[in-house]
């Protein structure tokens, strides 16, 4: 899709019923993943189906985005069989990671209380490792996450369904499934906890290379279930002060390592760290924004000081140019994009500073167009086209512009 007769370029916007898998395409990779199956043992053979289950997703992920009710059911049950198959498997019955993407699905499909049969009997048979082991600290969070994004505000939260998977998980004993309580003792001994293990893993030294990535992904998870309980139990305000104080000390050069800051984790794995928790961080103030009346200058504070970063982070450009939409003026926004172009190497930038443009040439073009009959009467917007053309012009100057094909296509897009 993207190049068929001219006249029909437009594919290049990728209506909804564009996007999908092609027959043959899909053959092929289920039978790459037969195949590969029976070469595969032990975790090699764990990470493959984790693998599969997360393309299965896509899949669903995709139907819910055409909307199309038929082929989602009939695509949720392929995909619901194939993670049952996986998770009979006898090394796969206590892989949490398994059990977390199967009710994760379950979710998408809109079984919220299979779902969380799902969960609870995961949380259930996971033992007691509590906030030491990064795979129940991931479960826990993504529960949470999901049962967050139902409320519809903040009054009652604290006795949510999400207050208390992250308590028990802070008690380390055996899970108890949600019985529409939580007691207030219980809440107060959790936030200590969370506390001093917050404090421990930022003060750690540095073990081994498999210590060193599963380090990183502890402390994301973490961080991830402490704010999220203070925004639930405390508000928006203190689960900020987390994202910030970890952040600092994360970037903060200590007495022994003047040089460079990542070395307690592991320069890789360090900044994979520090890029997740901006992301939890980002993300929790666009929902605040969404359910309760906050102000815009943080989350813009936040993703302005995270792209300069990570340039190349598709999911920060996207809020970001999500918010600056709402914004009449487009100086800031493109004085931004100019400074971070000028520093980067990524194409991201370029793509985004381009889409950014066109959206708002669109939202022009839609104002301007009073229809009266059959008469259109349009004012061209020539300058920001110009502007859109130099965009594109100096993209492709770009080393990684030359080589992008969908620069290249977008161009054309636009010209025609």
């Amino acid at each position: 899709s993207g190049f068929s007769s001219v006249g029909h370029m437009d594919t290049m916007r990728r209506g909804r019923h564009h996007i999908g898998h092609y027959k043959e395409g899909e053959e092929f990779i289920q039978n790459v993943f037969h195949v590969l199956f029976l070469l595969f043992s032990g975790k090699e053979k764990s990470n493959l189906s984790i693998c599969w289950l997360q393309y299965e997703i896509s899949k669903v992920l995709q139907c819910l985005q055409r909307k199309k009710k038929k082929k989602l059911k009939a695509q949720g049950r392929k995909s619901k069989k194939l993670a049952k198959n996986l998770l009979k498997a006898p090394d796969n019955r206590n892989d949490l990671s398994l059990w977390k993407l199967y009710a994760y699905l379950e979710w998408l499909l809109g079984n919220t209380d299979d779902a969380r049969k799902v969960f609870d009997t995961a949380l259930s048979t996971a033992g007691t490792g509590g906030l030491k082991s990064p795979q129940l600290c991931s479960l826990a969070l993504l529960y949470a996450q999901l049962e967050v994004e139902l409320l519809e505000s903040l009054e009652g939260a604290v006795t949510s369904r999400a207050v208390h998977v992250l308590t028990k998980l802070a008690e380390s004993g055996p899970y108890v499934p949600y019985s529409g309580q939580v007691l207030s003792v219980n809440i107060l001994k959790a936030r200590k906890t969370y506390e001093h293990a917050l404090q421990d893993y930022l003060s750690k030294t540095p073990g081994s290379d498999q210590h060193q990535v599963n380090d990183a992904n502890q402390l994301v998870n973490l961080v991830g279930c402490y704010a999220l309980f203070q925004y639930l139990t405390v508000g928006i305000d203190a689960a900020v002060l987390i994202y910030t104080r970890t952040l600092e000390k994360l970037e903060a050069p200590g007495p022994q390592k003047p040089e460079n800051s990542g070395e307690s984790f592991g320069i890789q794995n360090f900044a994979t760290a520090l890029e997740s928790v901006t992301l939890l961080h980002t993300n929790l103030l666009s929902f605040h924004m969404k359910i309760s009346v906050y102000p815009l200058n943080p989350l813009r504070e936040a993703l302005t000081e995270a792209l300069k970063r990570y340039p190349s982070n598709q999911t920060l450009w996207r809020s970001y140019i999500h918010i600056q939409r709402k914004s009449h003026s487009a100086s800031k926004a493109r004085r931004f994009f100019d400074g971070v172009t000028r520093s980067t190497n990524s194409l991201e930038p370029w793509l985004f500073a381009i889409r950014a443009e066109q959206m708002r040439k669109k939202l022009i073009e839609n104002v301007q167009r009073a229809d009266v009959g059959e008469i259109h009467s349009t004012i061209p917007e020539t300058g920001l086209t110009n502007r859109i053309v130099a965009l594109f012009e100096h993209a492709i100057q770009s080393e990684n512009g030359t080589h992008c094909p969908l620069l290249w296509r977008m161009y054309l897009n636009f010209l025609v």
